[in-house]
C-alpha cells in the first residue's frame, strides 16, 4: 500500500499504459481519477479499480481546469501523471500534415503545460506533490520517419528536468518514464503496420526481447510516485528492456 490515501490523476488512462498505471496505483491504495477523452473507456477503467472517471480533452484549458476542480473536490491531489499521447504514422518529414503536427503539439506538449499550470499552484501551497510525465525512448534514441513525435518526447524530457529544478524548493518532485513501444493502441502507428515480420524486426532492437507492458509502466510509475523515491527528481527512467543501450 505504497500510495495509501493518495489521490492521483492519470491522463489517457482509458487504455494502454495509462490503464496499467491507474490499476497499479489503485492496488497500492490510491484513489485514481481516470481522465480520458473516451468517456466510455474512462468509465470502464474507473469501475474496474473503484476510481473516478472524467471525460476530458487535455489540450483544452477549460477542460483541464474542470479536471482540477473535480479532482480537488474529492481531496487534495498528490500525484499527476501526464500519460496521454499521440503520434503520427511513420512518414518522411515533408509529408507530415499540419493537422498531424498540431495534434502532436496539443496532446504531447500543450497538455503537460496546461496540467502543470492547473495543479502546481495547489502543490506549491501544500509544499508537496508529484508530477510524472510519460516520455519515450523516442526522445533519447529517435527512430526514422517519426521526427515530430520524437521531438515532442524530447521536449517532455527537457521540460521534466527543468520543472524538477524549478519546483524542488517547493517540495514538488517531477520525473519521467521512457517506455519502448508496447501493446497499446499506438503500437500499430509506431510500426506503420502490424505484421509478424515487422514485429520481429522491432523486437530485435530490444535486448530483453519484448515490448513494454502496462504492468511494467505501472510498477515503475508507482515507485517514482511513492515515498520510496523521495530523493529522486528530474530523471527520465528508461523502461525499455535495454533498447537505449
Amino acid at each position: 500500500m505504497r500510495l495509501k490515501n493518495k489521490i492521483a490523476v492519470v491522463t489517457g488512462a482509458g487504455s494502454g499504459f495509462g490503464a496499467g498505471i491507474a490499476a497499479k496505483f489503485a492496488a497500492e491504495g490510491a484513489h485514481v481519477i481516470v481522465a480520458d477523452i473516451n468517456a466510455a473507456a474512462a468509465e470502464a477503467v474507473a469501475k474496474s479499480i473503484n476510481g473516478t472517471a472524467f471525460a476530458c480533452d487535455i489540450s483544452s484549458r477549460d477542460q483541464v481546469t474542470a479536471l482540477f476542480d473535480m479532482a480537488e473536490a474529492i481531496g487534495p491531489v498528490d500525484i499527476v501523471v501526464n500519460n496521454a499521447g499521440v503520434t503520427h504514422l511513420p512518414a518522411p518529414t515533408e509529408t507530415v500534415s499540419d493537422a498531424d503536427f498540431d495534434r502532436i503539439l496539443a496532446i504531447n506538449i500543450k497538455a503537460i503545460y496546461l496540467t502543470t499550470q492547473a495543479f502546481v499552484p495547489a502543490f506549491k501551497a501544500r509544499r508537496a506533490g508529484n508530477i510524472l510525465n510519460i516520455a519515450s525512448t523516442a526522445g533519447v534514441s529517435p527512430r526514422p520517419n517519426l521526427s515530430w513525435y520524437n521531438a515532442s518526447k524530447g521536449w517532455v524530457i527537457t521540460a521534466t528536468r527543468s520543472l524538477a529544478v524549478e519546483l524542488a524548493p517547493f517540495g514538488i518532485r517531477v520525473n519521467a518514464l521512457n517506455p519502448v513501444a508496447g501493446e497499446t493502441p499506438l503500437l500499430k502507428s509506431f510500426m506503420g503496420q502490424d505484421t509478424p515480420e515487422i514485429r520481429a524486426k522491432f523486437l530485435s532492437t530490444i535486448p530483453l526481447g519484448r515490448f513494454s507492458t502496462p504492468e511494467d509502466m505501472g510498477n515503475a510509475a508507482c515507485f517514482l510516485c511513492s515515498d520510496e523515491a523521495s530523493m529522486i527528481t528530474g530523471i527520465a527512467m528508461e523502461v525499455d528492456g535495454g533498447r537505449c543501450i
